[in-house]
Formats: C-alpha cells, sequence, structure tokens
C-alpha cells in the first residue's frame, strides 16, 4: 500500500494506482500519531516538506520500502534513519529548478519595481509614479549554489547581471564568481538564498551579517525560512538598513501573521517558488515511476540516500 501525507498527486499517481493501492490524506502530516498508525501496512510513504519522516515514523512501518519526496529539501526525512532500516529515499532534485529560479526573478523585478505597492495605490485610485530600479547591469549574489541557484544564474545571463556565489561545496561554476559568504552580501544589489536548513545555515542572515549590505540591496529567500532571522530582518528593514525582501518561506509554516505583514517593502508568498504544473508533472513522474521501480525490487532511479533497492 502507498500512503500519502500531503497535497500530492496527478496523472503519474492516477496510473500507479492501477498496480498498488494508494491512500490519500493530505492532512496526515499534521497528526503524528494517526501518521504512524496509518504506516502499519505500508510499503511507500509520499510526502512533501510538511510530514516530519523521524526515525520514530520510519520504525512504526515495519514493511516500508521508499519514502518519495516531493520537492527539492530533504530535512524534513531522517535519511541516515532510512538508510539503517534499509528504506530508499528518492526525490526529483532539480525537477522544479526553473520553477524556482522564474519565482526567484519575479520576486527581484517586483521589488526593484515596486510593484506592490504601485498596484495597492493605484487601485486606492492614485497615481504616483516613484522611480525604480532596472535589474540589468546589477551585481546578483547567490547563497548556495545547487540546482536552483544555478537555474537563477542562468537566467540573468540575459539581464547582463554579474553573478557572484557562495557555496562551500561548489567549485569552478560557469558564469559564477565563488567568494565568501560576507563578501557576497557586501557587493550585491540582490542577494537571494537558496540554502537548505542545517545548523550551519540556521540563523546565519541576522543583524550581523544584514549591516555588510549596501543600504539599496534587496534580499529574497526562496531556501529555508530558518536561514533567516525573521526579527532581525524585521529591524533591519524598518532602519533601512537594506530595502527590502521578498520571502517565499518562513521560520514557521504555515506562518503566523506578525510584524512582518505589516512591512510595505516586503513580498511575502507561501512557499510556491517550485510549485508550477510543469515541475509537479516532473516531479510526480520521478516519483511514481522510482515507487514504481523499488516495489518491484528494482533500483531507483533518483534515490538519495545510500540505498536504490530496499533490503526489507
Amino acid at each position: 500500500m502507498i500512503l500519502i501525507s500531503e497535497d500530492v498527486w496527478g496523472t503519474p499517481f492516477q496510473d500507479l494506482e492501477g498496480s498498488f493501492p494508494i491512500i490519500r490524506n493530505d492532512d496526515l502530516w499534521n497528526d503524528p500519531e494517526k501518521l504512524k498508525a496509518s504506516l502499519k501496512d505500508a510499503t511507500a510513504l509520499v510526502v512533501r516538506n510538511r510530514t516530519k519522516v523521524s526515525a520514530e515514523v520510519i520504525a512504526a512501518a515495519p514493511h516500508l520500502k521508499v519514502i518519495a519526496r516531493a520537492g527539492v529539501g530533504l530535512d524534513n526525512i531522517d535519511i541516515k534513519a532510512a538508510d539503517t532500516a534499509g528504506v530508499v529515499v528518492v526525490a526529483g532534485l532539480g525537477a522544479n529548478a526553473v520553477s524556482v529560479a522564474e519565482l526567484t526573478l519575479g520576486l527581484a523585478l517586483s521589488l526593484l519595481r515596486n510593484i506592490p505597492s504601485h498596484d495597492g495605490a493605484t487601485r486606492a485610485g492614485g497615481w504616483v509614479r516613484i522611480p525604480g530600479r532596472e535589474l540589468s547591469g546589477l551585481t546578483w549574489g547567490l547563497l548556495g549554489c545547487g540546482a536552483t541557484g544555478l537555474a537563477t544564474a542562468k537566467l540573468l545571463q540575459g539581464f547582463g547581471c554579474t553573478i557572484i556565489g557562495f557555496d562551500p561545496y561548489a567549485k569552478n561554476l560557469p558564469n559564477v564568481e565563488l567568494i565568501t559568504f560576507d563578501d557576497v552580501l557586501k557587493r550585491s544589489d540582490v542577494v537571494s538564498i537558496h540554502m537548505p536548513s542545517t545548523p550551519e545555515t540556521n540563523g546565519t542572515i541576522n543583524s550581523k551579517t544584514l549591516s555588510l549590505m549596501k543600504s539599496d540591496a534587496v534580499i529574497v529567500n526562496v531556501g529555508r525560512g530558518e536561514v533567516i532571522n525573521e526579527a532581525d530582518l524585521i529591524q533591519a528593514l524598518k532602519n533601512k538598513v537594506i530595502a527590502g525582501a521578498a520571502l517565499d518561506v518562513r521560520a514557521v509554516e504555515p506562518a503566523i501573521t506578525g510584524e512582518m505583514e505589516t512591512i510595505p517593502n516586503v513580498i511575502l508568498t507561501p512557499h510556491v517558488a517550485g510549485i508550477t504544473s510543469e515541475s509537479q508533472l516532473r516531479i510526480n513522474q520521478i516519483l511514481a515511476s522510482n515507487i514504481a521501480l523499488v516495489l518491484q525490487s528494482k533500483a531507483a532511479t533518483h534515490a538519495v540516500g545510500a540505498l536504490k533497492v530496499s533490503s526489507n
């Protein structure tokens, strides 16, 4: 039995249902005890980013062979525990990179051209034409140069931007000058965050590092909300340390409405950077095909853990 604990569905899973029974419960992620009970007979688990697949959850699924992650980040899955339990973990890494990159540019352009404030003022009967800034020719800094960072860099080529980046795991990237974390913040007109949530990255955007940025710079986060200390960002925006921010991800999701929502030079979106019709189809095709492979005792093509074939 395949268990889906979040809003993951589409034609590839409809086709998969012809060969394997599927149980869907989009809200199951929100009830850990019910999730564990539902996994008693499951051979596959499909999640997005909300389901916390801990060692305890994996232990509650004695027949589990594969965990499929619809998305890029893997911080909600204990991959080591899965490897130990003989469970294959698969994900469509890179399948939504273009989608993330396109929204990243869209958010930056919206900040630079004051689109949300112009829209609100015009709807209210105003006609005040405040100059914005061109993206063309600016310096764009990437914090994280994996699939989404590189997809963003590729799109930026058409704008003639100078592209700089920080990524301790990257080497010799095309069209990206790799420099230190602090230097990216100091030199950039636009900073986009593509980093995962780890003990090393969490809270690295804080009052100290924000103070390194130009006063007219903007920041776009499409990585993980935990990377930014939101209280420090709020103060930096209110005190005009930086010019604006666009957040597609938050430290707590769904976000709790607070002071961030009252700041005019902030754009907020509900973790949708990687979610387009095209990317979801690509991801679902990868996941459905890999689930079928593992359940047929064949090697997964998109395994992200140590195992390609389940040892269960």
